[in-house]
C-alpha cells in the first residue's frame, strides 16, 4: 500500500538537516522511480546491462580526481557499492532512530543521483512500500503502516529491511569485488553502524544511537556479520574516546597505506587515539 509521506517526512528532513550535501526526495503514490539524467534505479545495479558499468565509471573518475591514481577494479567497485548502501541504508535507520518508524525500500522503489554539482552526496528518490511502528504511534492509522509487537520486533524489522534491499545489490557488486557471503555482509553490517553513529553524532543522538546498535546487532544476527562492535579506549590523560572494530575493509588503504581510519582493522589502538584526539580537537 502506499505510505503517506507525512510517516517518514520528519526523519528524512531532519537527515537532510544533518547532511545538506544528501537530498531525499519522496515521491507521491503511483509515481515512477526516477531513471535517466542523473538518476540510476537501484534495480538496474542488479540486472544485466550497463547500468553498473556506467555507476562504477564515477568512482573510477572520482578516485583518478581525488588521489591521482586509478584503483584496482574491486577497489573501485568496493568504493561505489560503500558510496551507495551507506545513505540507502540511513534511509531505513534514521526513521526507525527518530520516529520509531522503519520503512521497507525494495530496489524497485530507491531511485540515487550523483550528478548534482552542489550536492556531495547526490539525492535519492524513494517510495516505501509500507512501514512497521510501535502500538501507539500516530502514525499507526495511516497507508501503509503495520503495527509490530515491541521494540525487539521492530529490530527485527530494520533488520530485514536493510536485508531485503541489500541482498540482490551484494549479489551483483560481489563478483566485481572478489567478495562473497561473510565478507559482503561484514560490509553490509559495517555501513548499517557506522552511517547512522555518523548522523546521529550530528543530531546530538550519538549515544543513544550507540545504545540502539548494539541493541540492533548484538551477534548472532543473520545475514549481518558480528555485533555492532562499539567499545572505549582510555588516552594517557585518562580520558575516555568511543571507537568501534570494523567487520570488514574498506579497502582506502590501497590508495593510501599510511592513511588507515580510526575503526579499520588494520589500525591498532595507540594509532586509534592519536587520530581520535586529533578529530576531537579539530
Amino acid at each position: 500500500m502506499p505510505v503517506s509521506p507525512s510517516a517518514l517526512t520528519a526523519a528524512y528532513d531532519r537527515l537532510t538537516s544533518a547532511l545538506p550535501g544528501l537530498r531525499v526526495q519522496e515521491l507521491p503514490p503511483g509515481a515512477a522511480q526516477p531513471d535517466g539524467g542523473g538518476w540510476i534505479t537501484a534495480a538496474s545495479l542488479t540486472g544485466p546491462g550497463e547500468a553498473m558499468d556506467a555507476f562504477l565509471a564515477w568512482d573510477d573518475a572520482q578516485i583518478r580526481r581525488d588521489h591521482g591514481t586509478r584503483a584496482r577494479p574491486d577497489v573501485t567497485a568496493s568504493f561505489g557499492l560503500h558510496r551507495y548502501a551507506w545513505p540507502v541504508c540511513l534511509l531505513i535507520t534514521v526513521p526507525w532512530l527518530l520516529l520509531r518508524r522503519v520503512p521497507r525500500l525494495p530496489v524497485t522503489h530507491v531511485s540515487y543521483d550523483r550528478t548534482v554539482p552542489d550536492l556531495a552526496m547526490g539525492r535519492l528518490a524513494v517510495r516505501a512500500a509500507g512501514f512497521a511502528c510501535l502500538p501507539g504511534d500516530p502514525a499507526a492509522v495511516l497507508p501503509g503502516a503495520r503495527v509490530v509487537a515491541d521494540e525487539e520486533a521492530l529490530r527485527a524489522e530494520v533488520r530485514a529491511a536493510v536485508a531485503g534491499h541489500l541482498e540482490p545489490v551484494l549479489a551483483a557488486f560481489g563478483p566485481r569485488m572478489r567478495r562473497r557471503g561473510r565478507a559482503l555482509w561484514g560490509m553490509a553490517t559495517d555501513e548499517v553502524v557506522e552511517g547512522l553513529w555518523y548522523v546521529a553524532g550530528l543530531l546530538g543522538e550519538e549515544e543513544r544511537a550507540t545504545a540502539e546498535l548494539k541493541r540492533l546487532l548484538p551477534g548472532a544476527t543473520l545475514p549481518f556479520v558480528g555485533s555492532a562492535g562499539f567499545r572505549e579506549l582510555s588516552t594517557p590523560s585518562g580520558a575516555r574516546l568511543a571507537t568501534r572494530d570494523r567487520a570488514s575493509c574498506c579497502m582506502f588503504y590501497t590508495l593510501h597505506p599510511e592513511d588507515t581510519c580510526a575503526t579499520c582493522p588494520r589500525t591498532c589502538d595507540a594509532d586509534r587515539i592519536v587520530k581520535l584526539t586529533a578529530r576531537t580537537a579539530a
